[in-house]
């Protein structure tokens, strides 16, 4: 008999694994049933975890970290076993605005300043990779833009912008699009443009979940980790796309969700369509390792901007992403290991093949837009 196992998500394109191992009997061939928890928000989803009306959760790569850190409420240890999605975030603006160039930071970043005004932005969470990816995007642009963040829940960002709460928002898809179709928003950069490979969603547990229940952490990262080769195949886009669409989970358009899904977003209600490179990866480019290095960064960021030491940030957040737990239970299957967990983010203008713990693997594009890399060995000495 398969053993339940309450699984929360928010409902997002990224969620896409955690839906196709339940819909696509992933889940079931590891001999599990998944119940899929709808959330609201990323607090509620942050509530359930701690209070156990979830095993695991579908959640922001940075809220595990900045907890670790004594930020935010909670004190309930988070930890990462695995990564469920790489990049797919969006920022956009009020159609109020005057039009912007697409896709340049520089540009975008100089216009921005040019406004003259500050900007209410409208990010999921607080500890989000959305703030993040802004917050590094701002401090490097330069032009003295400022910048009035507040917390908008995913679904909402197009009412958000009608209703004059926001001048523009940072989030994950579909909700960027709706906002180009329900409130006139402008789409202006990827979140990939301004870092390629940034960790947006990971499997996340209460600390000692995995240890004290091997087998079931074991079976639930096998079955996403697979749901997610068949997510990253183009081939099932359309049928991705339908099955997200349904009521139960995004309740939107499939035609706005198979734009993330394509790479190729339409930029306003007129167009024109652009396709963007590395928009959202689910698996290709061993996406779904939760490599140390990529927590070592968002410690680094949290530290440098909450007064924190930064070589302890880094180590407490490295130790939340767990590459041995997923070393133990994704490598039988035959998945190719690093051999090592930790690189230099930011190093690969290209797409490389680097040798494996069995053979060789590919490492995609790697790249922060200001030329900039992060070498976690060399920040902490």
């Amino acid at each position: 008999m398969s053993r339940v196992l309450r699984l929360g998500y928010i409902p997002l394109v990224d969620a896409a694994a955690a839906i196709v191992a339940t819909e696509f009997g992933f889940a079931d061939e590891e001999g599990i049933k998944l119940e899929l928890v709808r959330a609201n928000s990323w607090s509620m989803l942050r509530d359930q975890l701690d209070f156990g009306q979830v095993e695991a959760a579908h959640m922001l790569s940075v809220m595990p970290v900045a907890r670790a850190l004594g930020l935010g409420s909670g004190d309930q240890p988070i930890e990462a076993l695995m990564v469920l999605s790489l990049n797919g975030q969006i920022f956009g603006l009020s159609s109020k605005l005057p039009p912007l160039p697409f896709g340049d930071p520089a540009r975008v970043g100089q216009a921005l300043g040019e406004l003259g005004r500050p900007l209410r932005i409208g990010v999921p969470f607080p500890f989000s990779m959305q703030a993040e990816l802004l917050a590094y995007w701002l401090d490097r642009v330069g032009g003295g833009i400022r910048v009035d963040i507040r917390t908008v829940p995913p679904p909402r960002m197009a009412k958000a912008l009608l209703a004059d709460e926001i001048d523009g928002f940072c989030v994950g898809e579909p909700w960027g699009s709706h906002a180009v179709e329900q409130a006139g928003a402008r789409l202006v950069l990827p979140g990939s443009a301004i870092w390629s490979q940034a960790p947006e969603k990971v499997l996340a547990v209460r600390k000692g979940w995995a240890e004290a229940r091997p087998d079931m952490a074991g079976k639930l990262m096998r079955a996403l980790w697979r749901a997610s080769r068949w997510v990253g195949d183009a081939s099932n886009r359309t049928t991705l796309a339908e099955v997200l669409s349904r009521p139960g989970y995004l309740d939107v358009s499939p035609d706005l969700i198979d734009r993330a899904l394509s790479q190729r977003l339409l930029i306003a209600p007129e167009g024109p369509e652009i396709p963007i490179r590395q928009f959202q990866t689910f698996h290709t480019g061993l996406a779904n390792f939760p490599w140390r290095s990529q927590a070592a960064w968002i410690g680094a960021r949290l530290a440098q901007r909450n007064g924190l030491d930064v070589g302890t940030a880094m180590q407490q957040a490295r130790d939340l992403f767990r590459s041995d737990l997923y070393r133990q239970h994704i490598g039988p299957t035959g998945a190719p290991l690093p051999r090592c967990s930790d690189k230099v983010e930011g190093a690969l203008a290209a797409s490389e093949t680097v040798a494996a713990v069995h053979g060789a693997l590919i490492l995609d594009r790697n790249q922060f837009f200001d030329g900039q890399v992060f070498d976690p060995e060399q920040l902490a000495s």
